[in-house]
Formats: structure tokens, sequence, C-alpha cells
């Protein structure tokens, strides 16, 4: 059963298909309902500077995000962005640092500027 069919039947009006990212682009990133609970892939790159993850229902189902490598392998699965940013993506950082030297992996994600490209563009 979908996420949608157990917290309000049919009313896909509060269940969104994409939320804008936060690179200066904008992009649309993807909301799926075909598992348990609503979730997105998305670039972990994309992902900084966002302080709080998106919700649907109107507020009453947050998103499980998978962040992504740059080569959209899974890197985490997660409900709580800001910890993340406060304990989990340093040691992320590490790993992809490692493997994917040439992109950017800020100290500071939660004042990073977020991108698409390898590096941000100044």
């Amino acid at each position: 059963m979908c996420v949608n069919q157990t917290l309000f039947g049919d009313r896909p009006r509060f269940f969104p298909i994409f939320f804008l990212g936060t690179d200066p682009n904008f992009s649309n990133i993807t909301i799926r309902y075909d598992e348990e609970e609503p979730y997105c892939e998305v670039r972990l790159q994309k992902c900084f500077g966002m302080l709080s993850k998106p919700k649907v229902a109107s507020g009453k189902a947050p998103v499980v995000m998978r962040l992504l490598s740059p080569v959209q392998r899974p890197v985490q699965k997660m409900k709580d962005l800001t910890n993340f940013w406060k304990e989990g993506y340093p040691l992320v950082r590490k790993d992809l640092r490692g493997r994917y030297p040439k992109h950017y992996w800020p100290k500071d994600s939660f004042n990073a500027v977020a991108t698409r490209r390898v590096r941000p563009q100044v």
C-alpha cells in the first residue's frame, strides 16, 4: 500500500511530485511514493545549505532522503537532515573526498553552496 493511500486515501493534491533543490538552478527533485514512505534520491552536493527536509501530506509525512554520490550510488539514507549535517556528514565527507577528490566537499555544509557541477561556479 502506498503512503498516499494510508494517510489520506486518494487526495493527491497533498502529495507533490517534486520539490525545488537549493542549488543555484533550483533543480526539481522528484518525490516518489511507490514504497512505504515517500522518498527522494538526490546527489549529496545538491543538498548543501538545505537545513530541513521536505514534508508531504500538509507536513505530516517526512520525505526520506537517499543521498547519492557523484556517480549516483547510494551514500546515506535518512530522515533527519539537520542531524546528518552535524554527525553523519563528516564521516561521509571523509570517504567521498578520497573517492572523488575533484568534487566539492566543504567542511561547513550548512553554509555551503549547493551545486550540480563538480565545483560551484564563482
